[in-house]
């Protein structure tokens, strides 16, 4: 449970890391310049220990020019400003003063008061007190390693913080990716518990996460129950129907009862596909039903059979042309009603005298050819390619669930007019 939103929580892990590594910065810069101290002092002590009992003179002052020592002099004649220099050579510091001297006035003399400006120097022999090269680089290692450490705790200080800010979020993102979002159950909402998030933006994104999946269980809980209730419920009268058309073709009928009977039992068989069309289309789940391997053939050859009837009087040939025994994976009734459906809409749509309808099976696709219908216009039969929801005013309904049914399994359909021909490609 936290008292804090993320946004704060933040902003003070933020604010811990800098507090700490500005701490430890200072102690070091502190502890550095402490230690430059000792050294120069130490350096100073050494120095004068080993002179003793005679002590050194480091500091001298010099008036003139002519004064300096021997490897200042020709510098000195430069006439250089004020300011400090250094010699690393002969090991010196020089500081170079402003004086003024009195000189007596004479006619020719503009300064006022006789007052005449001279250079002071003073020198610091600082042989034996400075520190080697050697040992520069040595505490520049050790400067740099100080450092170096230091960064290396700040980082790792900074994503220690940062990830204890952070921990309910990458918490949430864990439990949601433990959801197979494609096989709900019924409780996968309880891994979020969104309780334990408390009231800040994570505990508010976690329970609507909750609600979210707890609404969906449900609904897939419904959708299971009102699809395995309607397949039975469905049939259940198209199984009555149908054993009642097979007790009256066994009793003596006249010739216009029998074509009565023969439009009852389209129409039943016409219901029932699209009743199992339909359940297939509603149900979320079919327990593992779309990753079964089938034969093209079979199914194509049922449909022919289901549907010749309507060829019965238009004097029209079905011609299969198999190039392959292809074998897919997916859903096998799903293909089924697809190839139905298809097979159905040519033989509808092929006029009298104008066949054969064509069937082409290859290795990863079914094509059905049949002649256009002579209720298509030439502007809608120009040689362009149709969607299923535009194609299907004018080649048969169902098209835009045969368009479903193959976006469920990835297969892919797709209806091309030209001007004499329909062409209805189902590939995989």
């Amino acid at each position: 449970m936290y008292r804090h939103s993320l946004r704060k929580r933040v902003a003070i892990a933020f604010a811990i890391c800098v507090a700490v590594l500005s701490i430890a910065w200072g102690f070091a810069f502190f502890a550095a310049i402490r230690l430059s101290e000792d050294r120069v002092l130490t350096q100073q002590l050494q120095v004068a220990a080993k002179s003793y009992p005679v002590m050194p003179v480091n500091f001298r002052g010099y008036d003139t020019v002519a004064g300096l020592p021997e490897s200042l002099r020709q510098w000195a004649q430069t006439n250089p400003a004020e300011g400090f220099y250094e010699f690393e050579a002969e090991e010196l510091h020089v500081a170079v003063l402003s004086t003024e001297k009195q000189k007596p006035a004479t006619g020719n003399e503009k300064l006022p008061g006789g007052n005449q400006q001279q250079h002071a120097f003073v020198v610091f022999d600082v042989a034996g007190i400075e520190a080697a090269s050697s040992e520069d680089w040595w505490l520049l290692l050790v400067i740099s390693g100080v450092v170096g450490t230091l960064g290396v705790l700040g980082f790792g200080l900074g994503v220690v913080v940062m990830r204890r800010a952070v921990a309910p979020v990458a918490q949430l993102a864990k439990a949601v990716a433990d959801i197979d979002v494609e096989h709900l159950s019924m409780d996968d909402y309880k891994r979020i518990a969104s309780g334990r998030f408390g009231d800040d933006e994570v505990g508010m994104l976690a329970g609507t996460i909750e609600k979210t999946l707890e609404r969906i269980s449900a609904f897939v809980a419904r959708e299971r129950y009102f699809t395995s209730s309607a397949s039975h419920e469905l049939r259940t009268p198209i199984t009555v129907i149908t054993g009642a058309l097979e007790l009256l073709e066994q009793s003596e009928l006249s010739a216009t009862d029998v074509k009565a009977l023969d439009r009852v039992r389209r129409a039943t068989l016409d219901m029932k596909t699209t009743i199992e069309m339909f359940l297939c289309l509603a149900r979320e789940t079919d327990d593992g039903l779309y990753d079964e391997q089938f034969l093209v053939m079979p199914l194509v050859s049922n449909a022919i059979e289901l549907q010749r009837h309507l060829l019965s009087r238009k004097l029209v040939d079905v011609e299969i042309d198999q190039l392959a025994n292809p074998g897919v994976c997916g859903h096998p009734q799903a293909f089924a009603i697809a190839v139905n459906n298809l097979v159905r809409n040519a033989f509808e749509h092929t006029l009298a005298a104008q066949g054969p309808v064509k069937i082409r099976i290859d290795e990863h696709e079914l094509l059905i050819t049949n002649q256009l219908n002579a209720l298509v216009t030439n502007q809608e039969s120009a040689d362009k390619q149709h969607t299923p929801t535009e194609a299907s005013h004018g080649y048969g309904l169902g098209l835009g669930i045969v368009q479903r049914l193959c976006e469920r399994n990835g297969w892919s359909f797709s209806l091309r007019a030209d001007e004499k021909h329909v062409v209805a490609r189902l590939s995989w």
